[in-house]
């Protein structure tokens, strides 16, 4: 199997993040980070009147920024996921009942998935990048949930659930990327990666 790397003449990578999500969808695509370093960003703070895209793409870029003023002379990507059920957003539930009340709410309605992604380079070019995907579920029963709760899926991911596991049953629709809903919306994020001068080269 071919593997790729960066080229010689490209900047090294930085991924401002933590999630292991990204980073196993970045390699999905021959990208490997030279460096992870989480921001640190409170995930949590809201501007009054803020919409749920707007939120993700200013911790999007807070994120890059917190980073790129670590690592200069790299380019740093961030990113932040939103899951937003009207204008409610549906953050890291903290324990079963809250992840419980989420899954009521996405139960038999559409809901959206906004990703903000920032790129900065050296010199402090900014690109920026907003990725919607409007997904569906279907009407959940009481035993789904609680058979759902009980995998302990449910633990860290924005709106109660992982799409890329057990939750997958449950879309009936989906609008958009795929990978957005995951974590980061893969077109996009290499478009940015390419237009800012970042190359490699699989062998």
């Amino acid at each position: 199997m071919a593997s790729c790397e960066p080229s010689n003449s490209s900047l090294n990578l930085v991924l401002a993040s933590a999630s292991e999500r990204r980073l196993k969808l970045l390699h999905q695509i021959g990208i490997v980070p030279d460096v992870v370093d989480p921001s640190g960003v409170d995930e949590c703070q809201f501007s009054r009147g803020e919409t749920p895209a707007g939120l993700a793409a200013r911790l999007g870029r807070r994120k890059a920024e917190v980073v790129f003023a670590r690592h200069p002379g790299c380019l740093v990507l961030g990113a932040d996921t939103v899951v937003a059920c009207g204008r409610r957003v549906l953050n890291k539930p903290e324990d079963s009942h809250h992840a419980r009340y989420f899954l009521g709410l996405l139960s038999g309605r559409r809901h959206r998935v906004h990703t903000g992604l920032c790129l900065i380079a050296p010199g402090k070019a900014v690109r920026e990048r907003l990725v919607t995907t409007v997904v569906r579920f279907k009407p959940l029963s009481v035993q789904e949930i609680q058979t759902y709760l009980g995998s302990g899926e449910w633990r860290g991911k924005a709106g109660g659930y992982a799409i890329q596991g057990h939750a997958g049953a449950f879309v009936t629709a989906i609008n958009g990327s795929y990978s957005n809903v995951v974590g980061l919306p893969l077109y996009e994020t290499y478009a940015l990666l390419m237009g800012s001068g970042y190359r490699f080269f699989c062998r």
